[in-house]
């Protein structure tokens, strides 16, 4: 992280197209069209002003070679470079991009000199960038590394905050800052008593300074259905009530219409400026907003939200009151799942106020905060 591996791999990448034929056509992936522009269009006409590129129609070009640019976030995006003759392809953050898409553009490039050139932070060992390239020795490939301190334009007070940043986030050091391909294991979040207080005011929010309530919702029939109630001020959140029910435990389910007498209970009259709900309880969305509410769908990234509210907490931007129990005994249950074959995942148990925590952080908070916690990740 932050090593100026993009701004070097540009370099290497803008060498190779210029050396390259002018019939050669050529590919830049990312995960999403909007990522690559950001991580890396950009910076490329940054470094070379004669290149151009057009979102709109998915092109570009450097040194008067055509350069196609997409974006791989399903397996289903190989379909739509099938057919493309390359000699040569860009790609953002190898570990993002589906395997098949990955494999679908290697096949691809039978342009004579044809080569493929990728950035990455590391993953789980058991992802496919690991398994089958950095450690197949069948295959002609270079790998380098490049750590933090090796990016000279870096101020070392920088390095240190950011190192100390990193080391609050479950497995972030030994990936972004080591550079290290380790799973992730053990409990999600490190939650101790210095996250929990009896109220707002404790935590430093001020009741006569401006303010803001949300309400964030995982919703569940069979499974438990969780939500909070937040007061917002400035870079600073305090989970002040929530409500939690357990269905299959307590033998006893909810209509929506009932959840939504439930949420007004938690709400008591309150102004809240938002509720943001599990992006999957279509009828239930339905039903707040019938009763007036303004309500959008939470953003259910999943890993960078887990390193988002694990940063928040931190820094102390999330704090949580002591009578929230439900989520205070998540935090305390909330597991990896050390047998995951398929990257970092986590256990599907114990997990619904933590996952309404997380499409808080990650749909609410995350503009908040801003830069204040974050200096590098998202």
């Amino acid at each position: 992280m932050r090593s100026g591996k993009t701004w070097i791999s540009l370099v290497m990448w803008a060498l190779f197209v210029a050396s390259m034929p002018k019939d050669a056509e050529f590919l830049m992936v990312g995960k999403t069209l909007t990522t690559l522009k950001r991580n890396c269009l950009n910076l490329l006409q940054e470094l070379e002003p004669s290149f151009t590129f057009r979102p709109t129609s998915k092109s570009a070009t450097l040194y008067g070679h055509r350069i196609w640019l997409e974006g791989a976030d399903n397996e289903m995006s190989e379909n739509k470079i099938r057919g493309m003759t390359l000699a040569g392809a860009y790609f953002d953050e190898l570990t993002l991009i589906p395997r098949g898409f990955y494999y679908m553009a290697l096949s691809r490039l039978s342009y004579k000199g044809a080569k493929l050139f990728a950035t990455t932070n590391p993953d789980a060992p058991t992802n496919y960038v690991y398994t089958d390239i950095i450690q197949n020795n069948e295959i002609n490939k270079s790998v380098t590394k490049f750590l933090i301190r090796d990016n000279t334009f870096l101020e070392p007070e920088y390095i240190d905050e950011l190192e100390r940043e990193y080391a609050s986030v479950p497995n972030a050091y030994q990936r972004y800052i080591l550079g290290e391909w380790v799973l992730a294991e053990g409990l999600v979040y490190n939650f101790t008593d210095e996250y929990l207080v009896n109220s707002a005011d404790e935590a430093g929010l001020n009741p006569n300074l401006p303010h803001d309530y949300y309400v964030s919702i995982d919703y569940g029939t069979m499974n438990p259905f969780s939500a909070g109630l937040w007061v917002v001020q400035g870079d600073k959140t305090v989970r002040i009530r929530e409500f939690y029910w357990d269905g299959r435990r307590l033998n006893q389910q909810k209509t929506d219409e009932e959840y939504c007498d439930e949420v007004e209970k938690l709400i008591d009259g309150l102004p809240v400026k938002q509720v943001v709900v599990d992006p999957s309880a279509a009828s239930f969305i339905a039903s707040l907003r019938k009763r007036g509410y303004k309500v959008v769908q939470g953003n259910n990234e999943v890993l960078d939200g887990i390193r988002r509210v694990a940063v928040y907490l931190s820094h102390g931007n999330i704090k949580i009151c002591r009578n929230c129990k439900a989520s205070i005994l998540e935090f305390g249950l909330y597991k990896w799942d050390d047998k995951s074959t398929d990257g970092d995942k986590v256990v599907k148990e114990n997990d619904h106020a933590m996952d309404d925590i997380r499409y808080f952080a990650n749909t609410v908070l995350r503009y908040k905060v801003g830069k204040t916690a974050y200096k590098s990740i998202w």
